[in-house]
């Protein structure tokens, strides 16, 4: 009760010395080994790279359903309303075209809702474009440690799969993007079954807050 308290309402853990009958130190150490449980039972599928065996899934199952050949996942970021943010961190974390406390949740999402990559932006006025640079999510594609995801388009080899964002994103070479206005014909299918295989996080993120705010 502790640990709950803690994590889903904010408290302090000297403000359960006289409600639960702890410590300070107890308490902290309660939210410690809650924390230690929940990622020895959920580490080995949740939350984690994905292996080849897992890639190799995901290349199947996104080409089937969208039609995107070694396509690996959809990444995108939203803010989620924190209504029971402290007093003293709501300037921190309110920006002005919201008017309430938000924090920017960055998730990489399957097509079965499968979330193995999250990341919580720090207080300030982050969007899309300046939490992916926080992120360390791209640092295997940098140092070139992340899973063998390799394939060949028109007899030329790309070392790493790619995903699916909107447009605010940046021009990078895992990154796939819509095209805003498209003119022609073939690229006005492309941006169609793009945006459509990116439904995949928006229905991950209206899950979430389905889930915070029922």
């Amino acid at each position: 009760m502790a640990a709950i308290r803690q994590l889903a309402y904010g408290t302090t853990p000297d403000s359960l010395d006289e409600y639960l009958r702890t410590s300070e130190r107890t308490a902290r150490e309660c939210v410690y080994k809650f924390c230690e449980w929940v990622v020895k039972l959920y580490n080995k599928k949740y939350l984690r790279k994905p292996n080849t065996n897992d890639v190799q899934k995901l290349y199947q199952a996104h080409k089937e359903r969208h039609g995107f050949s070694r396509m690996l996942e959809s990444i995108d970021c939203m803010h989620l309303p924190w209504q029971n943010c402290p007093t003293a961190w709501q300037g921190q974390f309110t920006r002005g075209d919201h008017g309430h406390p938000t924090i920017i949740l960055e998730a990489i999402v399957s097509q079965d809702l499968w979330i193995w990559h999250v990341f919580f932006g720090v207080p300030g006025s982050l969007n899309d474009l300046n939490v992916i640079y926080q992120s360390k999510f791209f640092n295997d594609v940098i140092t070139g440690t992340g899973p063998d995801t390799s394939f060949t388009v028109s007899g030329v080899e790309y070392r790493c799969g790619y995903y699916l964002a909107g447009e605010i994103y940046q021009t990078y070479y895992t990154i796939v993007k819509t095209i805003p206005h498209p003119t022609y014909d073939k690229r006005k299918k492309f941006a169609k079954f793009q945006e459509a295989a990116r439904k995949d996080i928006e229905q991950c993120f209206a899950v979430l807050q389905k889930m915070a705010y029922p």
